[in-house]
């Protein structure tokens, strides 16, 4: 555990609390001043820091303004006497997590300080979540073989060969190549052979000298020479022309080549990863495809699984596509049924994992409600996989909301859920009142109904949890804010209490 730092220019403010955290066994270290404290931070970092507002020398708000430059985070209690109310707001506008007023009862003044230091470990324990976030998410065994031959090249300069179809993730798994190699401190550059016009493919990936050709006006550095040091993705390899091919063969044979329009041999010190959705060994039988490069890009190869291949990763797929949306849209994160996972994990995705992040984000903007169910799904989703529906839903044991799918409500057992969903009865009254309705010349009854129905939800809900508010919300599946807007709304403020 990080120590307590404490900073006052006076001996017996600093005595009072050392005493008083060395009883709470609290690791602490003093100083008398603030720039005993600049010169520490150098090296060390506290957990919490404790600060006088004015000392000799520099002040304890430019001290705090200098640490929360450094270290944004770190939760900094600032000290002031009674009548320095200006001070203390200032102290609030630099971002201090609090501050005690002299003289001060020390006991809530400990409190406080583990209230700070609570602050602090969860914000690192935050930052960890953040930091172990992966990079590529599958827990499929195909999927694992990848992991495992990530870890394996971790510590290898090996040109590498990643195959596999569109939208399986080909670049993401050449990112984390080069970020687990010895040359993750150098630049990653991607090229994208496919989206170069031939004539310009040249001089993209080797650069030109000035004059080269009209409209050189001077000299440029071509990805090559960008990724010195570094790696050089060159994805959609199947599509380089023949030409080009021959250039980059004898790049990877000596290392060296040349500008266009350059007469001097520039060295270049980079590794390679290419990747194709095409099949390289029939391009190369075709004689679209030089087989001397083939064999040399083909040192080691990596095989990316298609969705059809890891159909138990798109519930934790969805899950992770459905946050991300949400934070980009600033929204509440949407959430799959149980039906709606299964229905994705049997579809045909052809566009793979690109596919199914595209199809979230329209969750997230197109779906009014916060459960996404299947009749939810885009309409051409569910027209190309009508098949998908017959028979069981579930792609195997029914996932927990670790796998984007929410769990039964507390005190439910699955088996009451499901009863609940597989009594279709008051569907099938529903559907004849809608006919009813239709039939006497009614309309605009999307809106009505489907007040009248989320009305019937969250009064149940409500009554359930005793008027209490959030309690409702979890059990709905809904946020805080929503279900908050919706009593409005929905006129049920009585129902409701604050809780």
């Amino acid at each position: 555990m990080k120590p307590v730092w404490i900073v006052d220019d006076d001996e017996s403010i600093r005595w009072v609390l050392e005493k008083a955290l060395a009883r709470e066994t609290i690791p602490l270290k003093s100083f008398s001043n603030a720039d005993e404290v600049l010169s520490a931070l150098d090296t060390e970092q506290p957990q919490v820091l404790v600060s006088d507002i004015r000392m000799p020398g520099t002040s304890g708000l430019h001290l705090l303004e200098e640490v929360k430059r450094r270290f944004p985070h770190l939760p900094i209690i600032i000290m002031t006497a009674f009548s320095d109310l200006d001070s203390a707001v200032s102290a609030f506008q630099g971002g201090a997590f609090e501050y005690l007023s002299k003289p001060f009862d020390l006991g809530k003044a400990i409190d406080l300080v583990k209230r700070a230091m609570k602050e602090s470990q969860a914000k690192a324990v935050s930052d960890k979540s953040l930091d172990r976030m992966p990079e590529i998410i599958g827990q499929a065994p195909a999927m694992q073989e990848v992991f495992r031959a990530i870890g394996k090249l971790s510590h290898s300069n090996a040109t590498v060969l990643v195959t596999g179809e569109s939208g399986t993730g080909k670049e993401l798994v050449a990112r984390a190549l080069h970020r687990h190699s010895p040359r993750a401190s150098h630049p990653f550059i991607a090229l994208n052979m496919a989206a170069i016009p031939k004539d310009l493919m040249e001089s993209e990936l080797f650069g030109h000298e000035k004059g080269a050709f009209t409209g050189a006006q001077g000299m440029r550095r071509g990805r090559f020479e960008q990724a010195e040091g570094g790696t050089l993705f060159l994805d959609e390899i199947g599509d380089m022309p023949l030409d080009m091919q021959t250039r980059l063969l004898r790049v990877l044979s000596d290392g060296h080549f040349y500008r266009v329009g350059g007469n001097q041999s520039v060295k270049a010190d980079v590794r390679v990863i290419a990747a194709t959705h095409q099949n390289l060994e029939k391009r190369v039988r075709e004689g679209a495809f030089r087989e001397d490069l083939f064999h040399r890009l083909n040192v080691i190869r990596l095989k990316l699984p298609s969705l059809r291949e890891r159909p138990e990763d798109v519930p934790v797929l969805a899950r992770h596509f459905l946050r991300q949306s949400a934070r980009q849209l600033g929204v509440e994160p949407k959430r799959l049924s149980e039906e709606a996972a299964g229905f994705l994990a049997k579809c045909t995705l052809t566009g793979n994992v690109r596919q199914l992040e595209n199809i979230c984000y329209w969750f997230t903007v197109m779906v009014a409600g916060q459960i996404v169910e299947v009749k939810d799904m885009p309409s051409e989703l569910l027209e190309e996989n009508a098949g998908s529906t017959k028979g069981p839903l579930s792609a195997g044991p029914v996932p927990s909301s670790r796998s984007g799918v929410e769990s039964p409500a507390k005190n439910e057992t699955p088996e009451v859920v499901a009863e609940a969903w597989t009594d279709t009865s008051w569907e099938k009254q529903l559907e004849g009142a809608v006919a009813n309705l239709l039939e006497k010349g009614q309309d605009g009854l999307m809106d009505r109904l489907g007040r009248r129905f989320e009305r019937i939800l969250i009064r149940a809900a409500l009554n359930r949890t005793r008027g209490r508010k959030n309690e409702a919300a979890v059990l709905l599946g809904i946020g805080r804010n929503t279900i908050a807007r919706k009593i409005q709304e929905l006129g049920l403020e009585e129902n409701s209490d604050t809780g």
